[in-house]
């Protein structure tokens, strides 16, 4: 399963989303709506109003949630 994390410089929730995961082993790609603005237009016709979101698989959330990244095995980044 592919894990990214949609997050901006400045997001102090982005960054406890990334240490988060770190910490659990789950690996995922990062990318940055400053770098890539249409990434942020596909994300707000989504419905996603705040950062970070993060997709996993189908599933997809915003905001820090330790509860669903907690959800996430370390290995799962690794199955295709």
């Amino acid at each position: 399963m592919r894990i990214t994390i949609y997050t901006r410089s400045d997001c102090v929730q982005c960054h406890a989303t990334k240490r988060a995961m770190e910490s659990r082993g789950v690996a995922f790609e990062m990318v940055n709506v400053d770098h890539h603005p249409d990434a942020a237009d596909t994300l707000r016709a989504q419905g996603f109003r705040s950062l970070p979101v993060v997709v996993a698989g189908e599933t997809s959330w915003s905001g820090f949630r330790p509860d669903m990244i907690n959800r996430l095995r370390p290995d799962a980044a690794a199955i295709a």
